[in-house]
């Protein structure tokens, strides 16, 4: 995993970069002003993908910390672990770009709207797993009693989808997943599907150099680490 992980992570990096780039022309530039918000929508362009990915990086914090408490695999407690900061970023940018947006749509930078409730749960459930890994002095409860949270905690994803559906919100309904067609111009959507893509590379690429690092700290007494600094003349 460590040589797989040192191979992937260039590939993601330039991936990222290319879909940024191009997602940042096409949709700050390129495409055109919204008739009811103007200028104003395009902070989507940041906030739809952070929001997408906090929820998607927490079900795989979830999954993983699934796989290690069946079946006892250390590769997917670190997968966890390094997933957990990321996620936690990608939340608050969600959370920030929400409120920017909220201001001049809403009137208000916060509402405690079922969308935005729940997404602030969500960054409190990261702020919680990455609490319970320092908090408890022995790594194996920490790890276990963390991968429990996220396991329990990964109920509040349905309830940040749905919470437009179920709840009177102010917040708008999906616009890509709808089950018919997206509810935005081809001009608007292609950029915002790279900057998904940006940010789904961004992770992957973060994800590959945590989880080297966690390698290394955890295996710094194997013999293939000392054999690996005696290649590199460490």
């Amino acid at each position: 995993m460590y040589r797989l992980s040192g191979r992937l992570a260039p590939w993601f990096a330039g991936l990222c970069l290319s879909s940024l780039l191009g997602g940042l022309y096409l949709g700050l530039v390129a495409a055109p002003a919204d008739y009811e918000q103007g200028d104003s929508y395009r902070i989507i362009y940041i906030h739809v993908p952070a929001a997408w990915m906090s929820m998607f990086v927490y079900v795989v914090m979830a999954s993983a910390s699934a796989v290690f408490l069946i079946w006892r695999l250390k590769l997917a407690d670190m997968v966890a672990l390094a997933s957990a900061p990321i996620g936690a970023a990608f939340t608050a940018v969600a959370l920030l770009s929400g409120s920017f947006w909220g201001k001049p749509m809403w009137g208000t930078w916060w509402i405690w709207d079922a969308r935005l409730t729940s997404e602030l749960l969500l960054l409190f459930l990261y702020f919680g797993y990455l609490a319970l890994r320092g908090a408890l002095e022995n790594p194996q409860s920490a790890a276990r009693a963390a991968a429990i949270l996220a396991v329990v905690g990964v109920i509040n994803i349905p309830i940040i989808h749905f919470s437009v559906e179920w709840w009177n919100t102010l917040h708008q309904p999906a616009t890509i997943t709808k089950l018919d067609k997206p509810s935005m111009h081809i001009s608007m959507l292609i950029p915002l599907l790279l900057m998904v893509l940006a940010f789904q590379c961004l992770y992957f690429h973060n994800l590959m150099i945590r989880i080297r690092t966690l390698i290394l700290s955890r295996e710094s007494r194997a013999s293939w680490v000392a054999d690996l600094g005696a290649d590199s003349g460490h």
